[in-house]
């Protein structure tokens, strides 16, 4: 892997105009270009189409080397989200089987507010490498994303991005550079050995941990849109968007840690606490301030060939940062994690994470395993 370099901080601005539309900045093709690469067939996708797809990037994953992979429920749930339309931003090449052999999709997160992205996730089959069927199939979710970007009524600073693992064939990453893109963000994906005794860590005074609940859980995503904020690429998340990224949510190992006699004068004069915190603390709500949510992934944990537990989030409230909300959160579920028979703890940290977060997950024993970077082209 090459050496990670210093990059530049994300501006993520707030909402203001730009001195150019973005419907002017997308520079959205009127028409799509139509692939015809590889002797495969073209089209949208469906609901019905979620098992295959899952099974075509899951070969995708083996080959290119992932630690992780795909389940159906969660290919689905692509698939059927309000925010997408899988005839429109959906590609599928299938063979005259009609077996799907590459994919694209293209979209533009609901709850964007200070970066537009149009996100892309695609991959070739391995078998159908070589043949010309990824670039046509970028192309064509570049453009899409082109289209979605500018139909978003968002006239925001504006990206078009997607990752790739670093173990990925070198043509794979070659492909998305001549495509514009460039490598802008590095992750790692670290792991933890179980065996290895877990502390118990209190959190500060004044502060409780409780495992997560149900009527705990909007709270739990409006501090993490909260904490958040000042990472790289990050926004918030709808209520649906959340949702929806919990397929495999572990209650058992998610824990949470709040302030149950929070300053409310004090944080509602905060210029920093954001409208949808504000409304809650008017009305008397819960106030997470640290959080751990985690999920058991079967296809992931069948892969690597032993049971592992996986921290999707892991974060603090600014205003809450050193008082150990979020590594009394993150000790209790590894606790959790081990005594569920769990091998290995597994997360992925962004290398320039601005919390400190890689020297907290050294020092909890965590090693890196793998790697990935985000590829992006600003509008």
């Amino acid at each position: 892997m090459p050496a990670t370099p210093d990059p530049a901080p994300d501006p993520a601005p707030h909402l203001v105009p730009q001195p150019v539309p973005l419907a002017v900045r997308a520079a959205a093709p009127d028409a799509l270009p139509v692939p015809t690469a590889g002797g495969l067939t073209y089209r949208g996708a469906g609901a019905a189409d979620a098992a295959a797809v899952a099974a075509l990037q899951n070969a995708v994953l083996e080959a290119d080397g992932a630690p992780h992979r795909t389940s159906e429920a969660e290919v689905r749930d692509e698939l059927t989200a309000p925010w997408t339309d899988p005839a429109a931003d959906w590609l599928l090449g299938v063979d005259a089987a009609g077996e799907p052999r590459a994919w694209m999709h293209a979209f533009t997160p609901p709850g964007d507010v200070r970066l537009a992205r149009g996100l892309l996730h695609g991959g070739v089959h391995p078998g159908w490498r070589g043949r010309g069927v990824g670039r046509e199939v970028l192309a064509w979710g570049l453009a899409r994303a082109r289209q979605l970007l500018a139909a978003s009524g968002k006239d925001l600073p504006a990206r078009l991005q997607t990752w790739a693992e670093d173990d990925a064939p070198a043509a794979e990453h070659r492909l998305l550079e001549r495509a514009g893109l460039a490598p802008v963000r590095y992750w790692h994906e670290l792991r933890r050995d179980l065996a290895e005794p877990v502390t118990e860590v209190t959190p500060a005074d004044g502060l409780r941990l409780v495992p997560w609940a149900p009527d705990l859980d909007e709270a739990t995503r409006l501090a993490h849109n909260d904490a958040f904020r000042d990472h790289w690429g990050s926004e918030p998340q709808t209520a649906e968007q959340w949702r929806r990224g919990a397929t495999h949510h572990e209650p058992g190992w998610s824990f949470l840690v709040l302030d149950e006699h929070p300053d409310v004068a004090a944080l509602l004069a905060d210029p920093d606490t954001d409208e949808a915190t504000a409304a809650a603390l008017r009305a008397g709500e819960p106030l997470v301030v640290g959080y751990h949510m985690a999920s058991r992934y079967p296809d992931s944990i069948a892969a690597r060939g032993y049971p592992f537990g996986y921290s999707d989030l892991l974060g603090a409230r600014r205003a809450y940062r050193g008082r150990r909300a979020a590594v009394a959160a993150l000790a209790a579920g590894l606790r959790a994690m081990a005594a569920d028979g769990m091998r290995e703890a597994s997360l992925d940290v962004d290398t320039a994470n601005p919390s400190g977060a890689t020297g907290l997950y050294a020092s909890l024993g965590y090693v890196k395993a793998s790697g990935s970077r985000t590829y992006a082209l600003d509008l």
